[in-house]
């Protein structure tokens, strides 16, 4: 499995049978300066962990381009739908649901945050439960991406049913869990062999480094992985 990071919470995971975009956040994202159009070649799913404008801008120019498969929950999907994504290429569920990806599924587990994005005149969109993602692979480990939360007890339920050994967490504070309490998330609910930080460094009102995610896990055994962004690293 190789994954690239495109900053805040924006991910490309690439296996033998997927190449898959996780909260492309790739116009108006001020720590990626790439553009969309050549990210967007060879996609085949975009997932959507919830619909605020840092996690979902940038998602209907690149299914627009690719034909990729998007995967969100149902609000997300119509939303996106009237904005002219195909109601050919959705695949939509909710909390507690699994569907299946083709060569891999995506199971849609709980998120403490909001989900809304703004329209014209100031007014926001409900767009459904916010929640994570965790993806089984047939032949590589299970990643878990957090989408945008706090920690809460039953996390120690989505490790019981699903193991992952991936996870993508977001540390920056403000709007989700900070790094020493994302630490202490993966040190007493999960077996992660590897962390990657996110949701971090992208706006100054949220914290600019991953240094107490980092000392909160020191001496627990998982890896932290912190690739720089636009580069790629195989787990």
């Amino acid at each position: 499995m190789k994954l690239t990071w495109y900053g805040h919470s924006a991910f490309r995971i690439e296996t033998a049978d997927a190449k898959i975009l996780i909260d492309p956040y790739l116009i108006g994202n001020p720590s990626w300066t790439g553009g969309w159009e050549g990210l967007a070649e060879g996609v085949t799913h975009v997932l959507l962990t919830h619909g605020h404008s840092d996690h979902i801008s940038g998602a209907v120019e690149v299914l627009g381009k690719s034909g990729a498969q998007l995967v969100a929950n149902f609000e997300i999907c119509m939303y996106l739908v009237g904005k002219g994504v195909s109601d050919k290429k959705i695949n939509p569920g909710n909390i507690g649901g699994t569907v299946d990806c083709g060569g891999f599924t995506t199971t849609f587990v709980q998120a403490l945050h909001s989900s809304s994005f703004p329209d014209e005149g100031g007014l926001n969109t409900y767009l459904g439960n916010p929640g994570g993602l965790v993806l089984h692979f047939p032949e590589d480990r299970t990643l878990y991406h957090m989408g945008d939360t706090d920690i809460f007890s039953d996390m120690a339920l989505i490790n019981e049913l699903h193991e992952p050994k991936i996870g993508i967490v977001p540390i920056g504070d403000r709007f989700t869990m900070g790094g020493a309490v994302a630490a202490l998330a993966c040190r007493r609910f999960f077996k992660f062999e590897t962390v990657i930080p996110c949701h971090f460094g992208t706006f100054p009102m949220i914290d600019p480094t991953a240094e107490k995610f980092e000392a909160g896990l020191e001496g627990s055994g998982v890896k932290v992985a912190l690739p720089k962004i636009g580069e790629t690293i195989t787990l």
